[in-house]
């Protein structure tokens, strides 16, 4: 996930923290298994929540059905952070330390100025962190029981590119905004019936006009709630497959019928559409020798070895004789030293910049990689229209990320469903 709640709570941090509302700073407000949520805690996220939805210019709903899905969400993060416990789980500092970089830089700030603007904002810098630490972990939880359950066969990816749905809306781009009224593990017809009413009426009322986010933030049950439900641009691949058969019939604008799934009632909203074009890349086909130092041959003694074979190619002998006998790259020297075409991205960076910056028919300079020295002489280039291939990697992954928020639905609503949680928010 990229940590992008906690980057988008350090951009609002930035901008200023609301005065907190006097509360009772030890009065419980829910039980979680062994663990507690505070009122004082319940009350700082909700006034994070609120500058968020304020920066957006989007209408905020009622306090106490803000504070209610704020609530939802500490209680289940609360359940992970007991799971990711006691499965011994750890996050180091150094893991900490590089994600509060990032949101610095993110900022144009050096770590240094950035805790100086928190500080200058009465943001406690150590709670901070501990916070970063708490999204890491959580992260690292999903990855441990959601990750491995998903895998994507090729027969999977040729069956998908071979579908009516592949072809429309890998080619595009879509931008939804999402609502959810989940059902718990297992549901009773009583309760599905009541999902599916709670979700007509949310339907009804953005039939009537009702903004999308506040209705989203107000009323839904998934992981984008409070940013409105928003699931920013994604390939039509990467979206679920009840949400894409759906977003390919859909105009701009227009909110779905409900959809059902195994999750609960979705409602969704086509905020955007946009096309793709074909991918061109520019190919090197080139050829190289390879020598390894080892503990017999040092570097300095790898490096005047793969000169002295560059000046015997240069004063006439053959590059691919050398290279079948010289090369320690056994699988290009049985060939001469021949690699075939190379996109952009397919060699280690070192190897790609010398390859694509040596003329065709020059041989380079004697240069390192963590192989070893190498010398590369391109042969030719060319323009290759890397559309398919690249549509057929797109779609791998597209399929993977499918299945992994599908899973990681299940997965949340099993382990909130199996918690003990006792509200006292009314007390």
């Amino acid at each position: 996930m990229k940590h992008r709640h906690l980057i988008a709570a350090a951009l609002f941090l930035l901008a200023g923290t609301a005065s907190a509302r006097v509360v009772e700073l030890n009065r419980v407000v829910a039980v979680v298994n062994d663990d507690v949520v505070t009122a004082q805690e319940l009350e700082a996220r909700t006034n994070l929540v609120l500058q968020q939805i304020s920066k957006e210019n989007t209408p905020a709903p009622p306090r106490e059905v803000l504070t209610r899905q704020v609530l939802e969400r500490l209680i289940l993060e609360r359940i992970q952070l007991k799971l990711a416990a006691e499965a011994g789980l750890r996050v180091e500092d150094e893991a900490v330390n590089q994600v509060v970089a990032n949101i610095a830089a993110e900022n144009r700030l050096s770590p240094e100025q950035f805790r100086q603007v928190l500080a200058r904002d009465g943001v406690d810098y150590t709670e901070f962190r501990e916070d970063i630490r708490k999204e890491i972990l959580i992260s690292r939880l999903r990855a441990r029981h959601v990750n491995n359950r998903v895998n994507v066969t090729p027969q999977e990816v040729d069956t998908y590119l071979a579908s009516a749905a592949a072809r429309t809306d890998l080619q595009k781009e879509f931008h939804l905004a999402h609502i959810l009224i989940a059902v718990p593990e297992a549901p009773n017809p009583e309760q599905i019936q009541l999902a599916r009413d709670e979700a007509a009426r949310v339907l009804a009322q953005l039939r009537l006009g009702a903004d999308f986010r506040q209705m989203a933030i107000a009323h839904s049950d998934s992981q984008q709630a409070l940013e409105g439900g928003d699931l920013g641009w994604r390939k039509g691949g990467q979206l679920p497959t009840l949400f894409a058969d759906a977003a390919v019939r859909m105009s701009e604008g227009e909110v779905s019928d409900l959809i059902r799934s195994p999750s609960g009632f979705h409602i969704i909203k086509l905020l955007g559409v946009r096309g793709e074009e074909k991918r061109i890349i520019k190919q090197v086909h080139a050829r190289h020798i390879l020598i390894r130092p080892n503990e017999i041959t040092s570097d300095a003694e790898a490096r005047a070895r793969l000169e002295r074979l560059r000046q015997r190619i240069l004063g006439g002998d053959d590059f691919a004789q050398i290279a079948r006998v010289h090369s320690e790259d056994k699988g290009s020297g049985a060939n001469g030293g021949d690699l075939g075409w190379a996109s952009p991205g397919q060699m280690v960076p070192e190897f790609e910049e010398m390859m694509f910056k040596t003329a065709v028919g020059r041989i380079s300079e004697p240069f390192r990689t963590q192989f070893g020295w190498h010398i590369v002489q391109p042969l030719e280039t060319r323009d290759h229209d890397n559309t398919e291939e690249y549509r057929r990697t797109r779609a791998g992954e597209a399929l993977r990320q499918r299945k992994l928020e599908e899973e990681t639905e299940s997965w949340l609503r099993q382990i909130r469903d199996e918690a003990y949680v006792e509200y006292r928010l009314e007390e």
